[in-house]
């Protein structure tokens, strides 16, 4: 290795703070120092100015991002915030980068993925609706396949085989078109408030779908799940409603 193997640490974080997100990648191989120079501190220089480079000001400045503690985990929720190309036309993500705005389109219903999916792992993140729900607001998962634009009002997310969703308007859960049961299972379950911050949980080894409101476990909604890439979803009936997605990483628990 050549003088450049040697930098010291900070020197070596001052190089990587001008660097994009792959060829970070990139650098974290090629060896241990590298390594731990990027990935030891989650606050360090080099996340810090990647996130000031790729995230809006306003995503940084806002309580959106409230539950991401470190600069490194910041980038990261937003690679995996919603797609602005795999959405209906009826949506565009606003300049925060992690918030659907559903245009005021009559009888149509719109969803949006986000832009990575997984198919192995556990995964964590928040959804919270910013306004009315109207009479179908679903939140959950969906494959590559699933539709992300219908016709009338409908449970789109939960329609067919290739997405699952639970709807907050009337607590179902939905696949394949059918109600699989109201969620979560308890007595008058309180309804979701907006603003309220849902936390779902993806488990990829236990093929589970689970969801948490505040910090309170409500339960596993779907089992079973196929050995597939899922993407966290939404869709959204109401005009001018909003729905904010912000991915967390693996959840606390393990």
């Amino acid at each position: 290795g050549g003088p450049g193997w040697r930098l010291p640490g900070r020197v070596l974080e001052l190089g990587f703070s001008y660097l994009e997100l792959r060829e970070l990648r990139s650098c974290a191989l090629v060896c241990k120092l590298w390594h731990r120079v990027l990935h030891g501190d989650e606050n360090s220089e080099v996340w810090r100015s990647l996130a000031a480079r790729c995230l809006a000001e306003e995503a940084l400045r806002t309580d959106i991002l409230c539950n991401v503690p470190t600069y490194k985990g910041k980038v990261r929720a937003f690679h995996h915030a919603f797609s602005t190309n795999d959405c209906s036309r009826n949506v565009y993500i606003k300049k925060n980068g992690f918030t659907l705005h559903r245009n005021p389109i009559a009888q149509s219903t719109d969803g949006a993925r986000t832009k990575i999916g997984f198919s192995e792992g556990r995964h964590a993140w928040e959804v919270w609706w910013e306004g009315p729900l109207g009479t179908v607001a679903v939140i959950g998962i969906a494959t590559k396949r699933a539709a992300m634009q219908c016709q009338g009002y409908v449970a789109l997310l939960g329609s067919d085989d290739q997405s699952w969703g639970w709807n907050l308007v009337d607590n179902n859960l939905l696949h394949n078109g059918e109600v699989n049961g109201s969620f979560p299972q308890c007595n008058n379950a309180p309804k979701y408030q907006i603003g309220e911050r849902i936390r779902v949980i993806l488990d990829m080894e236990d093929k589970t779908l689970a969801f948490e409101r505040g910090y309170e476990f409500l339960g596993v909604a779907f089992r079973g799940l196929p050995k597939v890439c899922l993407y966290p979803a939404v869709s959204a009936v109401y005009g001018n409603t909003e729905v904010t997605l912000v991915y967390l990483g693996k959840p606390l628990d393990g």
